[in-house]
Parts: structure tokens; sequence; C-alpha cells
């Protein structure tokens, strides 16, 4: 447990323990959650107190030409907000996109016209007169294009969400020791945006309260139960979007996640399936030369 990675907070309602605290700290890349309580307040406080202690110490010595003014806000931090949302979204992006794109190639061989095929106005043409020349050359792109453009391949489900600084995380319990997924919400100078509502074609969410947060590579499809929720979380959203990113947000690797690699990838959980009590996920953020700052989540097929 690193003393660079760990936070602890204040969580009573999340615990049902008037002295709860939840300590996160990052293990095998993931962030690991850990709720305790303790029947005597002053001893929780000590707690805490020790952990931003042992932080401050840390930070001194990491930062040496720091005020302590400078450091005494980065000891510890707060959720931004947390809270049940419905969430969609493709179970496994990779997966599901290299399906899609050998069924694109396996219906242009089989058909020398295909009308009415989703696709991005550049690659129209690859779907209407595949036969042509010039659709040679722009076949691979409009592959790639089904390849890296997720679709709603799962209804909605009702998650717990975590808003902590710039990562959106969610979970199946709230007390859940690893997220399921999470993704980077960047800035709006890197296309970052929240819009109220969904997109016409969304089916099979149960709250009316549509949020859709849109990044470079993807929407990311939310829904909530009341208008009031709607409006906090697209606040919330909006706080951290117009925020400018600091200079170690846009090193492309989160702290202490060194070696990512460019693409998205499911991998199995310990034990080798999805089944596993641990998270099975990967992520992975892209290289900032193509201003492309998405962190994308991958998740095991649920419950």
């Amino acid at each position: 447990m690193k003393i660079e990675h760990l936070n602890a907070t204040f969580q009573p309602a999340k615990i049902g323990n008037p002295h709860g605290l939840q300590i996160t700290y990052l293990k095998d890349n993931s962030t690991r959650n850990i709720f305790v309580y303790h029947e005597d307040g002053k001893e929780i406080v000590d707690w805490f107190n020790a952990i931003r202690a042992a932080r401050f110490h840390y930070l001194q010595v990491a930062f040496p030409g720091a005020s302590d003014s400078d450091l005494v806000p980065k000891l510890s931090r707060n959720y931004l907000k947390e809270g049940y949302m419905e969430k969609t979204g493709p179970k496994c992006p990779f997966l599901v996109q290299l399906a899609q794109s050998l069924a694109v190639l396996a219906l242009m061989a089989q058909k020398p016209s295909v009308s009415n095929s989703p696709s991005p106005s550049g690659c129209s043409k690859c779907f209407e007169t595949p036969g042509s020349c010039v659709v040679r050359e722009k076949l691979f792109q409009c592959v790639i294009w089904h390849f890296l453009t997720p679709q709603q391949t799962e209804g909605f489900k009702k998650r717990w969400f975590t808003m902590d600084d710039r990562r959106l995380m969610y979970f199946k319990d709230p007390l859940d020791a690893f997220a399921r997924g999470e993704v980077f919400i960047g800035s709006k100078e890197n296309s970052y945006k929240v819009l109220e509502g969904l997109p016409p074609s969304t089916q099979g969410n149960h709250w009316q309260h549509g949020i859709t947060i849109v990044t470079p590579d993807r929407k990311f499809l939310f829904a909530c139960e009341t208008e009031d929720d709607q409006l906090e979380w697209i606040t919330t959203f909006q706080k951290v979007i117009s925020r400018p990113m600091l200079p170690q947000e846009y090193a492309g690797v989160f702290p202490g996640e060194a070696g990512c690699q460019p693409w998205p990838r499911c991998v199995p959980g310990a034990g080798g399936d999805w089944g596993s009590g641990r998270r099975s996920l990967l992520f992975w953020w892209k290289p900032i030369s193509n201003i492309n700052l998405s962190w994308d989540w991958l998740g095991r097929p649920e419950e």
C-alpha cells in the first residue's frame, strides 16, 4: 500500500456507521477500496489524521520546493459526487467490434450493393459500391471505422457511480472492493462535453432523465432517476470538463499505471474466468499526439 496513491475520506452514510472511513489505494494498477469503522469516533479520526500526516511527509520529500500551503490540499480528497445511475454500452468493445468488422467483410463479399448501412460520410461509398477501385482503397478504413465505433450492445443497468477528480468509476454495489469500470473525463479543449438527454435511437432505459458524455472516441450514456439527480451530475461533469488539464494528466498514463498500451482489451480475472471476485479490467490511455485523451471502460459480462 503505497503512500503515493493513498487516500482517505469519511463515508458515514455509505458505510452505515457515523465513524466510517473509506480508504483507497492502487493494487495491481487498479483502485482498491477498503471500508473501515470504529465505535470510538476519536480512533477513526486518529487514523484519518495519521494517513494525512504520512501523505504530507511523502509530498515534502517528493516536492521539496513546494510550500506547505500547496501540499495541504493534496493530503486527501473527497469525491465530487456519488450516486446511482443507469448505464449501457459495449460489454467488451474490442471483441464486439471485431465481430462486427468480420460481419461487414462477409456482407461485402456476398452482396455487390449494401444500402442503408450505418457509416460516416467518408465510408458510405464502401458499403454502396464495394467493387470500385476507389472503394478498395477505402475499404480498410471503413472496416477500421466499424471496428472502432462502439454500439449499444447491452441494456441499461443500475450501478453506483463515483466521480473521483477526473475519474468516473462505476460499481455494482457501493461497497465493492474494485470498480467494474472507469472513464477518464478530460477538458473541453480536448473535445469532451456533456449533453442533457440521450440519442433518439437509445432503448432500454427505465429512468427517463438521460445524460450523454461525449469523448474523442465515443459517447457514454447514462440515465438518472430524477431531474434533480440529472442536474447535479451534469453540473459536476461540466465543472470537470471546464477545468484545464494539468501537465501530469497530459502525460498519457494515470499515476501508477506505467507501460499502458494504446488499445483496450478484455482479460480474464484471477482464476482465469470472468466471474472472479476481483475486477477483470484493463484501461489504456491513447497517445496525446492524437489529442485522444479518452479512457475506455471494459467489463466482465454482468449478471
